[in-house]
């Protein structure tokens, strides 16, 4: 009697799966096709016209168009990078604007900055470092330290003014922004060669490295969406946006033994210390005699997290 009972129930559930598992294909089916009549991937649609640096892009040219449409696919389908460009780029540009205005260089050469390293103290496997993303000999070429203890190539405002005055160097020599910016990333003497070989001398009608082939696509990809993000699908409010802390100055006139220490005589702390002043490389910092610099640190007590434009 027990054995048939248990017969009968295995029986009954065998049956039961049987009936649940014929329906999983009609359901899946159906939410395949709602699916199917719901989810859209549609082509980015860019600007008819668009200019690098006042530079008009030849979009008749099939080649660049393709070149470019990579660019924006990429960058625009790459929704998390892309909104951490976004994000950032309003903590750091009002500071890189108002050096390349002094310096003359126009203000598309902040996208290129955000290109090179996404506005981050990165080094690049040739030792470039920086937002800027530059090399030592040119850092040093350009006025900047780089010693054991001092790096200002992650100083933000010399490393800007050093990129300003090697970007108005080289167009002096070339003539053109894009061309500058071209050279930037292959070297000016790789470019100069290169144009010597081909005898064309528009960045869109060279033959370059892949790399550089991309490059000036990928900053005018990075231009759009960053400053029109609205248009390409990214919706931020105000308060979205990283802010720069209000900062203030204070001058080092004697060397100091402990980061950690001076942080807490200025009423501050390490961790903000080393964020505005990435460019101190070590938990000490010696000064000769008479030698001097000045450091970064939150405005006011309690006031670090306050932004620069509340």
């Amino acid at each position: 009697m027990k054995n048939k009972t248990l017969f009968l129930a295995l029986g009954s559930l065998m049956a039961l799966g049987l009936l649940i598992f014929a329906k999983i294909p009609e359901k899946n089916s159906t939410i395949f096709k709602r699916v199917a009549d719901t989810y859209k991937i549609y082509r980015v649609q860019y600007p008819e016209s668009i200019d690098f640096a006042g530079e008009s892009v030849p979009l008749y040219d099939i080649d660049v168009r393709e070149r470019l449409d990579r660019e924006f696919l990429v960058n625009t389908f790459w929704q998390s990078n892309a909104l951490l460009l976004i994000k950032r780029s309003e903590k750091y540009f009002p500071i890189i604007d108002s050096i390349l205005e002094v310096y003359g260089v126009p203000s598309d050469f902040k996208y290129l900055a955000l290109a090179e390293s996404g506005l981050e103290n990165v080094v690049s496997p040739a030792g470039a470092a920086g937002f800027w993303q530059i090399m030592k000999n040119t850092a040093k070429e350009y006025g900047l330290k780089v010693n054991n203890q001092i790096d200002e190539r992650y100083h933000l405002i010399k490393s800007t003014e050093a990129a300003s005055q090697y970007l108005k160097k080289w167009y002096s020599e070339f003539g053109s922004w894009t061309l500058t910016a071209a050279a930037y990333n292959v070297g000016p003497n790789g470019l100069k060669r290169r144009i010597e070989e081909q005898k064309v001398n528009r960045y869109h009608d060279l033959q370059l490295p892949s790399e550089t082939s991309r490059y000036i696509f990928r900053i005018l990809a990075i231009k759009e969406i960053v400053s029109k993000p609205d248009q390409y699908g990214f919706k931020l409010a105000e308060n979205d946006y990283y802010r720069y802390p209000q900062t203030r100055w204070v001058e080092l006139r004697e060397s100091v033994t402990d980061l950690n220490e001076l942080a807490l005589d200025l009423n501050t702390n390490y961790k903000w210390l080393k964020k505005l002043n990435p460019w101190l490389r070590k938990n000490n910092l010696k000064l000769n005699e008479g030698e001097s610099l000045f450091i970064e640190i939150p405005k006011l007590v309690g006031q670090e997290t306050k932004a620069l434009s509340d």
